[in-house]
């Protein structure tokens, strides 16, 4: 069974822009990743050089010792600092999935992350032939990162329609009117909405209405063996907390190693 992995973003990674017609192969200076970064880009004929100077440096500090024992919890109360710091949508997140060949809106809950979408989509399709995800949260204004790695599983029907309840009647209609990631027409997604709020009788601009579950529309949940915690640090002396899930523990009551990993 193939396992993605999903990349931390380090705060030094090398940048090349090569045009695609030139024979030149190009590696440039490294690229310090940080909100504040002051980046100079230098361009030739053939080449793209781009380069930051500034650094993270956050205040706070991470280690086995002063996280929750839970990686769970402790993405619990690392999302809720992000929210009360503003960081903008820190429920947005990558994420991973690959063919049984292996080519290459969230939520928790006490088993894992929950993530709804298209059950038609690319990624559904690639998580039906293989089930194993990685998410990557990302939160730049902090300077913090969460990896998961873990298998999936689909949500009840139950379970997705309480949640797809909840929604805005314009994303309901979205969730009809979008076969995702299917190529389309200029029109088409403007005439398949219309074409929706008329079977379901009601306006994407509504408060209320009547619209149910697509049956091509559900939930995921990835059950992480795998969530590493990474902080931005001076000079790359980064912050890395690992959990590593400790093999045969229960879904309900797992077990974790909780390691500091270098830089």
């Amino acid at each position: 069974m193939l396992f993605l992995t999903s990349t931390i973003i380090t705060s030094t990674t090398l940048r090349r822009f090569i045009p695609a017609a030139s024979s030149s192969f190009c590696v440039y200076s490294s690229f310090s990743r940080s909100f504040m970064s002051s980046v100079s880009v230098t361009e030739s004929a053939d080449c793209l050089q781009v380069q930051g100077h500034i650094q993270y440096d956050t205040p706070d500090h991470i280690t086995p010792s002063n996280v929750h024992t839970s990686p769970l919890e402790q993405f619990h109360i690392w999302f809720n600092q992000a929210r009360e710091a503003n960081v903008r949508e820190p429920d947005a997140m990558s994420l991973s999935t690959a063919t049984a060949s292996g080519i290459p809106s969230s939520r928790t809950d006490k088993r894992g992350f929950v993530f709804y979408t298209n059950y038609t989509s690319r990624k559904s399709q690639e998580l039906e032939e293989n089930l194993q995800a990685a998410l990557l949260f990302f939160w730049r204004e902090m300077s913090r990162q969460v990896r998961v790695l873990g298998r999936v599983e689909k949500l009840s029907k139950e379970e997705s329609e309480e949640y797809f309840k909840s929604r805005p009647v314009g994303t309901r209609l979205g969730a009809w009117a979008s076969h995702q990631s299917s190529v389309i027409g200029e029109d088409d997604l403007v005439n398949r909405l219309a074409e929706v709020q008329e079977r379901f009788g009601v306006q994407a601009s509504d408060k209320e209405g009547d619209v149910p579950l697509p049956n091509f529309w559900g939930g995921w949940r990835v059950i992480p063996s795998e969530v590493e915690f990474w902080l931005g640090k001076p000079s790359r002396l980064h912050d890395r907390v690992r959990y590593l899930r400790v093999e045969g523990s229960p879904d309900n009551q797992p077990q974790w190693t909780i390691d500091r990993l270098s830089p």
